[in-house]
């Protein structure tokens, strides 16, 4: 699969307007200033692909992007913006409710954290979505570049432990801004894809 080979097909807010051809979802999700579109600038090795956001919490639509006729990479809305109104967290909730409520459709989950800091209730209500799911994902410890050597292993393990990441869910340290972790990160999407 040809990672470079990226197109923004559509984004809705609507899931009756899922694309219907069955390709795999590569799902990626984390709170508003996490770095997601950073993470998959990074995947796909683009500056500035996946737009990022001038103001935390404006994704209020899942995005999608075709990766080379043979997978999706979407974008889900960022969540734990405290400036958002409760009716737009709500709407929300709903969105993924509905998104994951067809476990099928994700291939893999991407679950991106700060590797700076402990997990936000958020982040354990998302992890939660994805372990519901009972489809194969991934946590990525994003902005690993901002941590002190000695800060990692403490930082990492507890992520893992407030996540309470089962067995075999992979944790990646990463960076964004240094491409630590990508290499691990796309060796999973790939099998997701059958790659």
């Amino acid at each position: 699969m040809n990672l470079q080979k990226a197109d923004f097909v559509t984004s809705i807010t609507d899931l009756s307007k899922l694309p219907k051809d069955g390709l795999p979802q590569i799902a990626f999700s984390g709170k508003s200033n996490v770095g997601k579109s950073s993470v998959i600038n990074r995947v796909l090795n683009r500056k500035n692909f996946a737009r990022v956001g001038e103001t935390p919490g404006k994704t209020v639509h899942i995005n999608f992007f075709r990766i080379d006729g043979k997978a999706y990479f979407v974008d889900l809305p960022g969540y734990g913006y405290a400036k958002v109104p409760l009716a737009e967290k709500e709407r929300w909730g709903k969105l993924m409710e509905a998104y994951f409520s067809v476990p099928e459709r994700v291939g893999l989950g991407v679950l991106i954290v700060d590797a700076r800091h402990k997990p936000t209730a958020d982040d354990v209500t998302m992890c939660e979505y994805f372990k519901s799911s009972g489809r194969p994902f991934v946590v990525v410890a994003n902005k690993l570049d901002k941590l002190k050597k000695s800060e990692v292993e403490p930082n990492l393990a507890l992520i893992l432990q407030t996540l309470a990441l089962p067995e075999g869910v992979p944790l990646i340290p990463f960076s964004a801004e240094k491409g630590t972790g990508r290499d691990e990160l796309v060796k999973h999407i790939f099998a997701a894809c059958g790659e």
